[in-house]
């Protein structure tokens, strides 16, 4: 019997754990964050400091993105084994 079946069996909602949709939920949003920002930012409306703010926003949506995918490598080597 492995890991993940008892996982399940107890009924928990993410047999993966909450990082990796979490994660993907903030990746998510830092996306639609920074795609929205974009054109304001870009046509002047908010200002020359706000220029930075859609580059901060896809930034963070990377690097959510980057520790679900070391997360999830991290998961699969652990039921490899």
């Amino acid at each position: 019997m492995s890991s993940d079946t008892g996982r399940s069996e107890r009924g928990e909602p993410f047999p993966d754990g909450f990082v990796i949709p979490i994660t993907g939920l903030l990746a998510l949003l830092f996306a639609v964050m920074a795609g929205s920002t974009a054109y304001p930012a870009l046509s002047g409306s908010w200002g020359i400091e706000a220029v930075a703010l859609p580059f901060i926003f896809a930034a963070a949506s990377l690097w959510c993105v980057r520790i679900r995918r070391r997360h999830q490598r991290k998961r699969q080597k652990q039921t490899d084994d």
